[in-house]
């Protein structure tokens, strides 16, 4: 019978081999079980043409530059097909200190992938002593999202949107995905999600150069509130209930989610200027 390491005290000899700073790299060498989506039954999407089951899907993610760093905002409905599954679902997270990340795509995958995301930046920091580049963590989740391909083309895709202030340039920069992993690199704002259209129709007509934070953050909430007018995914924000769509910002001092009263505060600035519907 083979020795339990961790019964004696010690870490097992995988811990002590030599190898890259990618913690996805260890976990697909060692315990490739544990990556994003291989915990999902067989029936689902481990056998060609099975069937898919329905599962929520999260919408619609928007980023936005001004000249200090990048904000970014998702709104907070889950559905599955016609039916809300969450009203209050969290589609923005902190990959790291200085960088944003939102999904729309299967919730389940996704967030599995994102919490893989902020790990895998954590170890490459502990390893090397260094943050990774902006450029190098856009790069790091296209190849994560390149392993998700079979996933995504059984149904279960992840789509995110990546954003962050690049400590080199001393700018924002907004980076998209498909399907497949590959990165583009948006200029000034950009949206994903079944209500990007409408979100980015929106976006083209109120985002301009030299904007101030307060006014991107405006910008954002404004088209998230356009996307949920015509998109039945998307969901607005609700006053009532005092849900409101999730908005960050990151500049050179990092990232910052805003409070739900400062949310609140400028989705009412938004109404009392007849911007909001």
């Amino acid at each position: 019978m083979t020795a339990d390491p961790f019964r004696e005290g010690r870490l097992p000899e995988a811990f002590f081999a030599p190898g890259n700073s990618s913690f996805t790299d260890f976990l697909a060498a060692h315990a490739a079980h544990l990556l994003p989506g291989r915990s999902l039954p067989t029936g689902a999407a481990g056998v060609a043409g099975a069937a898919v089951p329905e599962l929520p899907h999260a919408t619609t993610i928007v980023a936005a530059t001004f000249d200090g760093g990048v904000v970014m905002g998702g709104d907070r409905r889950a559905t599955m097909g016609n039916y809300i599954a969450h009203r209050e679902m969290e589609k923005v997270y902190p990959a790291d200190d200085y960088s944003a990340v939102g999904i729309s795509g299967t919730v389940g995958p996704a967030i599995e992938m994102i919490r893989l995301f902020q790990v895998e930046l954590e170890h490459y920091e502990k390893i090397e002593g260094a943050l990774m580049s902006l450029e190098g963590k856009a790069n790091r989740l296209a190849t994560m999202l390149r392993g998700n391909l079979p996933m995504a083309m059984q149904g279960l895709a992840v789509v995110p949107l990546y954003a962050g202030y690049d400590l080199d340039r001393n700018v924002g920069r907004i980076f998209s995905y498909d399907i497949s992993g590959a990165r583009y690199e948006e200029h000034s704002y950009h949206s994903t999600g079944s209500g990007s259209l409408f979100a980015k129709g929106s976006l083209k007509k109120r985002w301009r150069p030299g904007l101030s934070a307060d006014e991107t953050v405006s910008v954002v909430l404004e088209s998230l509130q356009d996307a949920a007018d015509d998109d039945s995914a998307t969901g607005g924000s609700d006053a009532g209930r005092r849900i409101y769509p999730v908005i960050v910002v990151v500049t050179a001092e990092g990232y910052r989610r805003l409070t739900q009263d400062e949310t609140e505060a400028a989705f009412r600035a938004l109404t009392e200027r007849g911007d909001a519907r």
